[in-house]
C-alpha cells in the first residue's frame, strides 16, 4: 500500500490469488498515483468470486474459470503446469515429462489450490507427486521436493476481473497499468485529460505571442521623425 496519501483518501483495494505476483504493479501505482492509496490483498482462490460479489475487494487477480456474469475479466497470462516430486525421484532428472510417465504415481489432489501447501508436504514425505501451476509450486518451495514442466496438461490463466457496475476512472486507472499504458496514453482518463490540456496551453502560447507582435510600437529612424516642411527648411537656409 503507497505510504505517501494521506489516511483520508479513498483506497483502491485490489484482491490478488496465491501465486500472483502483483509488486511490479503496486509499485508503479505508487509512482504514478501517490496521492490514491492502493490496498493489495491475498484472496483465497476458492473465495475470488465471492470477494469480488460481495465488495471485500474492488478488483481481483484471478484464476479461471470465474463466473462472468456481471464481471470484467482481461487475460494477462499463463502458467504452465508442474508436477513436484522429491528431490531423488526418477523425474528429477528430465526437464519436462508427460502425465504418461506418471501413470504409475499417486497423483495427490490439488483440485483445491487453496490446500497445495499440504498435497506438496506430502509429496516432501514421499507420498505421491502433484500436479499444480508453475507458481504455486514456486510459491511453496522446499528444499526436498523439485518440480518439472508438465507437457500435455492445460494450462491456466490468470485474469484482472472486476464488477462491470464498478467501473470508474480509477479501475481504468489500474487496468492501465497493468497492461502496461503510459502516462499519456488515450485510453486511460490522466492521459486523456492531459492530451486535452495540451492543445489549449499550445493556443495560448500562440496567442499571447500573437499579442506581443500586434502591440510592439516601433521606434521610428531619425530622419524619418521630421516633418516635410522642416525638411524643406533646412534646404532653404543652405
Amino acid at each position: 500500500m503507497s505510504d505517501h496519501a494521506p489516511s483520508d483518501t479513498p483506497v483502491l483495494r485490489v484482491g490478488f490469488v496465491p501465486g500472483v505476483t502483483p509488486t511490479k504493479w503496486e509499485r508503479k501505482w505508487g509512482e504514478r498515483f501517490p496521492e490514491q492509496r492502493l490496498r493489495m490483498i491475498v484472496i483465497a482462490q476458492g473465495e475470488q468470486d465471492a470477494a469480488l460479489r460481495d465488495g471485500r475487494v474492488d478488483m481481483c487477480f484471478v484464476r479461471l474459470p470465474i463466473d462472468r456474469d456481471g464481471m470484467h475479466a482481461i487475460p494477462l497470462y499463463h502458467e504452465v503446469p508442474v508436477v513436484v516430486v522429491p528431490k531423488d525421484h526418477p523425474i528429477s532428472v528430465y526437464d519436462e515429462v508427460s502425465t504418461a510417465e506418471l501413470a504409475d504415481e499417486r497423483l495427490q489432489d490439488t483440485t483445491n489450490l487453496d490446500e497445495a501447501a499440504a498435497a506438496i508436504e506430502l509429496v516432501a514425505a514421499n507420498v505421491g507427486v502433484a500436479i499444480v501451476p508453475h507458481s504455486i509450486a514456486r510459491l511453496h518451495h522446499r528444499k526436498d521436493v523439485v518440480f518439472r514442466t508438465v507437457t500435455d496438461v492445460p494450462d491456466t490463466q490468470i485474469a484482472l476481473a472486476w464488477p462491470i457496475e464498478a467501473t470508474s476512472d480509477t479501475t481504468e486507472e489500474f487496468v492501465g497499468i497493468v497492461r502496461g499504458r503510459t502516462e499519456r496514453s488515450s485510453r486511460s482518463p490522466s492521459g486523456r485529460a492531459a492530451n486535452d490540456e495540451q492543445p489549449n496551453k499550445t493556443a495560448a502560447k500562440k496567442s499571447a505571442r500573437a499579442g506581443n507582435r500586434t502591440g510592439a510600437v516601433k521606434r521610428p529612424d531619425a530622419g524619418r521623425g521630421r516633418s516635410s516642411s522642416q525638411r524643406n527648411t533646412r534646404r532653404r537656409g543652405r
